[in-house]
């Protein structure tokens, strides 16, 4: 009997059913939508990035009362209070798989969450942010190429993903311009082991996103998301909204005003107090190379963000997405959604492996 290509590495270490991936979207990949993205058979991860402590915790708790499938938390570790979110993370150890992140933790931070069983899964948009993630020591990589939403590198998918399953020894999961079955399949056959996305889930039936967010994301053709730089001196993929527009048109004075406006935001939201605030932006200018104000508008674009997905005011907010974004057009179950995308999958994989052929009697049919 020939192995269900269907179970990869990803399926055997996360214990999810399918080798897909529901990212952390900050607002978005709240406790409905990761458990009905595990109850349907992907893997889901709870964004706690643009959590309180309590937050999180609280929001931990849910997702174990929602579902009983293994899931994972996304944080950075310069976001305030992360260190008592790490905690809670650990605690949780039963039923918390893997962590997720980008500004992430040192190789010590690493090792602790191997030694209580959970998997370190960081996303990364370069080569060399591949191999430093694999020298710091986590178990797998999520790599996004430029197709991806919100920060993205400038790589494309089909450039960026061979590069580094060429370069590392872990497992690699492909993001980055994935909604359907077509997609896993060629992820798989590029040699990943699974897939991650974030706009195809944002755009479900589970989806906390308000109505009206979601209906300006699927008017949203290829040619209404942008990159910009403008938001906090790093690439980011949006939709156009009055805002962006807006954003796009101001000078270094009004990233200021607005990094300031944001800053603010960020404070009342988490309850942090200032020192908590200026650690958080020291941190993120130290580990990413950023200047102040753009350490600053990295820290709060979530508040940018929470505008659009969370009030339901896309003209006042921001709303990240990626390129395959442009081609949505209904809003499915998480369950309906899955089904497709795994059916499609074994379809196309199929197609490319046919039964074999009786070579004797393929040469004896063609003399």
């Amino acid at each position: 009997m020939q192995p269900d290509p269907l179970i990869t590495a990803l399926v055997e270490r996360l214990g999810c059913r399918y080798p897909i991936i529901q990212t952390a979207m900050g607002w978005v990949a709240e406790p409905p939508l990761v458990a009905a993205s595990c109850n349907a058979g992907a893997f889901g991860f709870l964004g706690a990035a643009v959590m309180t402590p309590a937050d999180a915790a609280a929001k931990i708790a849910a997702v174990r009362r929602l579902t009983d499938r293994p899931f994972g938390v996304n944080f950075h570790m310069f976001q305030p209070g992360a260190a008592e979110i790490v905690e809670t993370i650990i605690a949780n150890r039963a039923q918390v798989r893997a962590v997720s992140f980008g500004r992430g933790p040192d190789a010590a931070m690493i090792a602790r969450f191997r030694d209580a069983g959970i998997l370190c899964v960081p996303t990364v948009g370069a080569l060399k942010h591949a191999k430093k993630m694999v020298q710091l020591g986590v178990d797998m990589i999520n790599v996004q190429g430029g197709e991806g939403g919100g920060h993205t590198g400038s790589v494309p998918t089909t450039v960026l993903l061979p590069q580094v399953l060429d370069t590392v020894t872990v497992p690699v999961i492909a993001s980055g311009g994935f909604a359907d079955g077509r997609g896993l399949a060629a992820a798989l056959a590029f040699g990943a082991v699974g897939i991650a996305m974030g706009t195809r889930f944002l755009l479900t039936a589970e989806s906390p996103v308000p109505a009206a967010t979601k209906a300006r994301y699927l008017e949203a053709g290829t040619d209404d998301i942008v990159l910009t730089t403008k938001l906090d001196g790093i690439p980011q993929r949006m939709v156009r909204t009055p805002l962006m527009d807006r954003i796009e048109r101001s000078g270094p004075l009004g990233m200021w005003l607005r990094a300031l406006e944001s800053g603010l935001a960020l404070k009342r939201q988490t309850g942090a107090g200032w020192g908590e605030l200026l650690h958080t932006v020291r941190g993120m200018t130290s580990h990413g190379g950023l200047r102040l104000d753009q350490a600053l508008m990295a820290a709060s674009a979530p508040m940018l963000i929470q505008k659009a997905v969370v009030e339901g005011k896309p003209d006042e907010g921001v709303m990240a997405t990626g390129m395959v974004g442009g081609r949505l057009t209904e809003i499915p179950t998480c369950q309906a959604l899955i089904d497709r995308i795994v059916a499609e999958a074994r379809e196309r994989l199929a197609a490319l492996c046919p039964a074999p052929v009786d070579s004797r009697r393929y040469h004896a049919d063609h003399a």
